[in-house]
C-alpha cells in the first residue's frame, strides 16, 4: 500500500460523523469558559458549611445536594476539556482547558476536605436519628457508610485539605508521560520486505504486529523499541515519580503498602490481587502449549516477541469495515434485550463515539468516566477483527455507565473500578461466541479460535503479568529503591520470559515495553482486566445456558452502579469473585481451547 493511501489526517480532516459530538455538554468553548468560571464561585456556599455538618439532619442533606450541584458542573468542565484534549494531545489551547479544569477541580476538593472528619465526628447515634429527620439522606447512606468504613485512614481537617491540595501535583507524573508517549515521540517509518514505508505511531504499532509480513513485523518492533529506548530513563523517571506519590499517599492515610491503600478504596481485599497472580503461575502450562502452538503454526524456527500478534491461522483475510462492525455487534449482543439493542443504536446514531485515529489523538481506545448526558467512547478503528471486539468492548462500558447513571443516585452512579472490566468483556465474550456459532468454515473457525486464545494471552496472563511488574514496582520503591530504566527493564524481561515460557525469543527490546503502557500510571488498575475477564467468561456462559433470568440478573447488576461492594455487585450477576472458582474455570476455557485448535488445525 502507498504512503498517501495511509497518511494519517489531521484532525481538522477527519469526516465530522466519525468524531463525538462534544456540543452535547457544551455548544462551544465560549461556553465552556462561562461554565469554567462559575465553578470559584462554590468555594464560598462551601465555605458556609465548615463546622456545621453536625448540626442537624437539614443542614447535612443541604450539603449533600450541594455537593451533587458541583459533581455535576466539575464533571462537565473536566470531562469537555478532557475530551478535546485527547483529540489532539498536542493541541496546546486544549491541553490548558484541561490543566485549568485540573486545577479547579481540586481547588474544589481541597474546599470540601473538611467533610469527611465532619462526618466521621458524627455519632452512630445521631446519624441514625439524622436518617429518621430527613429521610432524603438516605439516598447518601452508601457514601456515609464508604467513608466511616475506612475511619482508620481519614485525618484531620486540616490534613485532608493539604493532601487534597497535593492531588494536582499527583497528577504530573501521568500528564507529562502521556504527553511524551503521544504528542513528543515520533518514530521512524517502518519498512517491510518489499521496501514500502509504513507509518509508525503508538497507535499503528499492533497493526504493524499482525502483519503477515514478518519483516515488517520485525522492522516495526526493532524501529519502535529502538526509538522508545532512547526516551527510557526520562520515561523510568515519571514512573518513580508516580510510586513516590503513590507512597506519600498511603503513608499519609495510614496504610502499610501502596496495593492495600488502592485497593481499600474500592473495597477489594488484597488477597484478591496476590491470589490470581497465583493462579496465573499455577496454570503456565496452558499459557506454554499456546506458545508452542503459535511456534509451530507460524511454521517457524524461532518465535519471536514480534511474531505474538500475527494471526496463525492462513487464508483467512478478515476485513471489517466500522459500518460492518456495529451490524455484527448489534447481532451478537441481542440476547440481552431489545431494550440493551435500542441503546446501542442510540450510541452509533447519536455520535458517542470517536472513531479514527488522526495525528495526535489520545491511543488506544476508552468509554470516558463522563456519562452525561451519556458517556463518550475514543476509538483508534482500524478495520480489523480487534477493532470489532475493542468496538463491543467499549460500548459495554459505555452501557454499564449509561444505565448505573440512570438507575442511581449521583453519589452511586459510579461504579468502582473491580467491576469496571466485567460488562465490557462480557460483551466480548458473547461476540466471540456469536461468531463462533455462524460458521462451520473449518479455517475460520480456526482463526476465531485464534483471536479468543490472543484474547486469554492478553487478558489473563498479560495483563497478570502487567499486575505482578506493577506490584514489583510498588515494593520497589517502598522499599526506597529507585526505579531506574536498568531495574525495570530487567524485571520486565525477566517476567516476559517467565510468562511466555521457553519456546518464546524474549527479545532484550521486549524489556522496554513498561515504557510504552500508560495502565502504569492508573495506580493498581491492570490486575482488573484479569479478574473481570475471568467474571465475564462466568456471567456470558450463564446468559447463553439460562437465557432469561440470567440476563435480568445481568442488567441489575449493570444498574447497580456503586450501591454495594464489588464483590457484592458481583454476585447479583452469579460470580463470587471472592473465591479462586472464576479464575481457574477461565483458565480451563483457555486449555479447552487450545485442545479444540490443535484438532482444526492437524
Amino acid at each position: 500500500m502507498s504512503n498517501t493511501a495511509k497518511k494519517i489526517p489531521e484532525r481538522k480532516d477527519v469526516d465530522a460523523k466519525f468524531t463525538w459530538d462534544l456540543t452535547q455538554i457544551f455548544a462551544n468553548d465560549g461556553e465552556w469558559e462561562k461554565a469554567y468560571a462559575a465553578l470559584s464561585g462554590f468555594q464560598s456556599k462551601i465555605e458556609c458549611f465548615k463546622g456545621r455538618l453536625g448540626e442537624s439532619a437539614k443542614t447535612l442533606l443541604e450539603y449533600c445536594r450541594l455537593e451533587d450541584e458541583i459533581s455535576l458542573a466539575v464533571e462537565a468542565v473536566y470531562g469537555y476539556s478532557s475530551l478535546k484534549g485527547d483529540e489532539d494531545t498536542g493541541n496546546g489551547f486544549y491541553q490548558n482547558m484541561r490543566g485549568k479544569s485540573v486545577g479547579e477541580y481540586v481547588a474544589v476538593q481541597g474546599a470540601m476536605s473538611f467533610s469527611t472528619p465532619e462526618i466521621l465526628a458524627i455519632s452512630d447515634e445521631a446519624l441514625e436519628q439524622f436518617y429518621k429527620d430527613e429521610p432524603e439522606l438516605l439516598t447518601y447512606k452508601r457514601s456515609f457508610d464508604r467513608i466511616r468504613r475506612r475511619r482508620a485512614h481519614f485525618l484531620s481537617g486540616a490534613e485532608e485539605q493539604l493532601l487534597a491540595a497535593a492531588g494536582e501535583m499527583a497528577e504530573g507524573p501521568d500528564n507529562i508521560g502521556g504527553i511524551l508517549r503521544n504528542a513528543d515521540m515520533t518514530y521512524p517509518e517502518a519498512e517491510d520486505s518489499q521496501g514500502n514505508k509504513h507509518p509508525l505511531t503508538n497507535g499503528s504499532l499492533t497493526l504493524l504486529l499482525e502483519s503477515p509480513d514478518r519483516g515488517l513485523r520485525e522492522n516495526a518492533f526493532k524501529t519502535y523499541y529502538n526509538r522508545l529506548g532512547e526516551f527510557k530513563n526520562t520515561i523510568a523517571a515519571t514512573l518513580d515519580a508516580q510510586f513516590k506519590q503513590l507512597r506519600f499517599f498511603a503513608g499519609a492515610r495510614k496504610y502499610e503498602n501502596t496495593l492495600e491503600a488502592a485497593l481499600d478504596r474500592t473495597e477489594v481485599p488484597t488477597a484478591v490481587y496476590t491470589n490470581l497472580i497465583d493462579a496465573v503461575h499455577a496454570n503456565m502450562e496452558k499459557m506454554y502449549r499456546y506458545v508452542d502452538l503459535r511456534k509451530k503454526l507460524l511454521g517457524v524456527d524461532e518465535l519471536h516477541m514480534y511474531d505474538v500478534y500475527t494471526p496463525v491461522v492462513k487464508d483467512v483475510d478478515v476485513k471489517i469495515s466500522f459500518e460492518e462492525a456495529k451490524k455484527t455487534v448489534l447481532e451478537a449482543l441481542s440476547v440481552l434485550g431489545d431494550d440493551y439493542i435500542e441503546m446501542l443504536k442510540k450510541g452509533f446514531s447519536s455520535r458517542w463515539i470517536d472513531v479514527y485515529e488522526n495525528k495526535g489523538k489520545r491511543s488506544g481506545a476508552y468509554s470516558s468516566g463522563l456519562s452525561r448526558p451519556h458517556p463518550y467512547v475514543l476509538l483508534n478503528h482500524k478495520d480489523n477483527l480487534d477493532s470489532q471486539f475493542t468496538l463491543a468492548h467499549e460500548m459495554g462500558h459505555a452501557l454499564h455507565s449509561y444505565l448505573s447513571t440512570k438507575n442511581q443516585p449521583l453519589n452511586c452512579a459510579d461504579y468502582v473500578i473491580f467491576v469496571s472490566e466485567v460488562a465490557s468483556t462480557c460483551n466480548e465474550v458473547l461476540l466471540m461466541k456469536y461468531l463462533l456459532s455462524k460458521t462451520t468454515d473449518k479455517n475460520e473457525r480456526a482463526y476465531l479460535i485464534n483471536h479468543f486464545l490472543d484474547q486469554f494471552k492478553g487478558t489473563v496472563y498479560r495483563q497478570t503479568m502487567f499486575a505482578e511488574f506493577e506490584l514489583f514496582m510498588g515494593r520497589q520503591s517502598e522499599a526506597g529503591e529507585t526505579l531506574t530504566a536498568d531495574v525495570l527493564c530487567k524485571k520486565y524481561l525477566e517476567l516476559n520470559k517467565l510468562y511466555f515460557g521457553p519456546s518464546m525469543i524474549s527479545d532484550e527490546l521486549i524489556g522496554l515495553e513498561w515504557a510504552r503502557i500508560p495502565h502504569f500510571f492508573y495506580n493498581y488498575y491492570v490486575f482488573q482486566y484479569a479478574t473481570g475477564f475471568s467474571a465475564a467468561v462466568a456471567i456470558a456462559n450463564r446468559i447463553l445456558s439460562e437465557g432469561e433470568s440470567a440476563v435480568k440478573d445481568y442488567k441489575k447488576f449493570l444498574s447497580s452502579g456503586g450501591s454495594a461492594d464489588p464483590i457484592s455487585l458481583l454476585k447479583i450477576a452469579g460470580v463470587d469473585m471472592s473465591t479462586p472458582e472464576p479464575v481457574n474455570s477461565a483458565l480451563s476455557l483457555f486449555g479447552e481451547l487450545i485442545d479444540e485448535m490443535e484438532t482444526l488445525v492437524k
